[in-house]
């Protein structure tokens, strides 16, 4: 496999955990109630996925 794809899947992967930790805070309130980090981290790893995908579809 390729380095580029193994990089773009390895971010995909990543910002997938980040999505869900933190949906999983904005519903449970694990880590305290941080509502506004919580948004800013979920959209943030939201436009990762984005372009992780936008990229895999590229590199095909």
């Amino acid at each position: 496999m390729e380095l580029d794809k193994i990089l773009t899947f390895s971010a995909i992967g990543i910002a997938g955990v980040v999505t869900l930790v933190f949906l999983l805070d904005l519903a449970a309130g694990i880590f305290g109630r941080h509502l506004a980090m919580d948004i800013c981290f979920i959209l943030g790893a939201g436009f990762l996925l984005w372009q992780g995908v936008e990229t895999v579809l590229e590199l095909r």
